[in-house]
């Protein structure tokens, strides 16, 4: 099961998130369900880099993904990035509805 952990700012804008594990909805190579989590968060870490400027820290290796505003320069209240990211977790969101089975997406208070 994918495990993904939105991490939220006590005034509700996005800080970072994690996203760990794997479906096992298919075998490897064939999973539609880490296709789509991983073009979605990977693709949400480049596009805040590409339209907003902002470098996320950001450690990815197999299975795992963690990102969130370093503490210097923090751009975590710039309304493009937070639209960006509030934009992945709806579409998280719809992955799990659809395959629920094969993902765990929790929201916490940091």
């Amino acid at each position: 099961m994918i495990q993904v952990r939105i991490l939220r700012r006590k005034d509700g804008g996005i800080h970072g998130f994690e996203v760990k594990g794997h479906a096992n909805f298919a075998k490897h190579g064939e999973d539609i369900v880490c296709a789509g989590v991983s073009a979605v968060t990977v693709g949400t870490v480049n596009s805040l880099e590409e339209l907003t400027g902002t470098v996320m820290d950001s450690r990815m290796n197999d299975g795992f993904l963690s990102a969130h505003f370093p503490s210097e320069g923090d751009r975590g209240d710039d309304p493009q990035a937070q639209l960006l990211l509030e934009s992945m977790v709806v579409m998280l969101n719809s992955i799990a509805e659809s395959y629920g089975k094969y993902i765990q997406i929790k929201e916490v208070t940091i």
